[in-house]
């Protein structure tokens, strides 16, 4: 019976379960960002570099996404095929994006790493962009925020196993590297990233062969079959869209801008933070191993309180609006992030993780809940890849000028980025009071 009812903007509307396959594919991509968010600054470590050089090193991460998004949106909006118009750069985001994966604990060196992280984050980002809008695509506006709030609960889900599968390995099953050296990247992670590739792939067919896509009337259909897409018109394109952006666009990047930096902050400088101040450790330790292990199972908590908090987010916020809601969701991040150096034990940091959870579940759903009504039908994709640089400019920012602003002032100690980031995601929870209600 669901299935038969129809919306106002005539889009049939989708059951749960089908709302529920066509997200399933987020699990894996969130395989993908929680072995690297987790994992990176542990690996960088692991392979020599210091805490100066790690933001630097992860910038091939946003400066992929800001070519990559835009590009990958306009060039699906002007695709159909057999698999439809997103499914296919999801998938094919999705098996370059298992292969990195497999190659990434196999680093002998920093440059490699930060080569395939490059090469990680952008087929990631190839994978996930099209995801975004085939939830614009094929659900009416009255289930956009059911829809995008089911994608963070299998963000949650997904980042919360990748997170703690080094702890896992460690811990459940007795996989260690005790008595290894400096260069080398223990078995526990080197694990849990091949895992992490089978889990991507898995997950991302399940959507692909369990969904399928609005197909477009005859006249668009015949527009787009005439349309050779051309790389460097497309850019041309992208850019001139900057001056006919929505204001609502505009006003959520602001939000987005102060709150990416907030999580930026912490996904480079929790691991070495808590590796110096609560585990006191040396790289090449036992110690810097648990360190290590021990951020990602704080990862895991913060993604597993994204998991449960997704379910409050489907019903709550049909009582208060995304706005609202997303607005106490990163004042709550804040105080988790600003509490993170008061914290004195271990198990101390899952206090922090639970704020930050709360908010990493409105992160991943009401700003684009907030966004999808004022977006053109024709335009959904490229827009979506567009409102990704309000993401993506915030990191490179924090990627170039983070680490010497940290040796600079904060005496070289990783734990004060906890600080700034707090600060930042209090910034954007007072900036999304300020976003206008869209009006048709």
């Amino acid at each position: 019976m669901n299935n038969e009812r129809t919306f106002l903007n005539s889009k049939p509307a989708l059951s749960f379960w089908q709302i529920w396959n066509m997200s399933f594919g987020f699990l894996g991509i969130q395989f993908g960002w929680g072995l690297q968010m987790a994992n990176m600054s542990a690996i960088y470590s692991y392979l020599g570099a210091n805490a100066g050089q790690i933001a630097i090193l992860w910038l091939a991460a946003p400066v992929t996404g800001v070519l990559i998004q835009p590009l990958i949106g306009q060039a699906s909006d002007r695709t159909w095929t057999r698999l439809g118009r997103r499914r296919p750069f999801i998938l094919g985001g999705a098996v370059l994006a298992s292969l990195a994966l497999i190659f990434m604990p196999n680093s002998p060196s920093v440059w490699v790493a930060a080569g395939l992280l490059w090469v990680l984050d952008g087929t990631i980002n190839a994978s996930m962009q099209p995801f975004r809008a085939l939830v614009a695509d094929n659900l009416p506006e009255e289930q956009s925020s059911q829809g995008f709030a089911i994608q963070s609960l299998f963000i949650g889900l997904g980042g919360t196993i990748a997170s703690a599968l080094p702890w896992m390995m460690t811990n459940w099953f007795g996989i260690t590297s005790e008595g290894a050296g400096k260069g080398h990247i223990p078995a526990s992670v080197t694990i849990s990233f091949y895992i992490g590739a089978v889990a991507f792939i898995g997950a991302v067919l399940w959507t692909v062969f369990s969904t399928k896509e609005i197909p477009p009337e005859a006249e668009e259909l015949e527009a787009i079959r005439s349309r050779k897409f051309d790389w460097t018109l497309g850019l041309g394109d992208i850019f001139s869209l900057f001056g006919h952006l929505p204001r609502r666009m505009w006003e959520l990047g602001l939000v987005q801008f102060f709150t990416w930096i907030g999580m930026f902050c912490m996904w480079v400088y929790f691991s070495p933070s808590i590796a110096i101040g609560i585990f006191h450790a040396q790289p090449g330790t036992v110690e810097m191993e648990a360190s290590g292990s021990w951020a990602g199972f704080c990862f895991a908590m913060y993604n597993a309180v994204c998991f449960a908090f997704s379910f409050v987010l489907l019903r709550v916020t049909r009582l208060t609006g995304p706005k609202l809601m997303h607005s106490l969701c990163l004042a709550i991040g804040a105080i988790g992030l600003l509490t993170i150096p008061f914290m004195n034990s271990k198990f101390g940091l899952l206090f922090s993780m639970t704020g930050v959870g709360i908010a990493w579940a409105s992160i991943l759903s009401m700003p684009y809940a907030m966004l999808t009504p004022a977006l053109p039908k024709d335009k959904v994709g490229v827009m979506m890849g567009m409102f990704n640089l309000f993401i993506v400019f915030p990191q490179v920012i924090a990627s170039g000028f983070l680490g010497k602003i940290i040796e600079t002032f904060f005496g070289n100690n990783p734990m004060n980025a906890m600080i700034i980031g707090g600060v930042s995601m209090a910034t954007a929870s007072i900036a999304t009071i300020f976003v206008v209600k869209y009006k048709k």
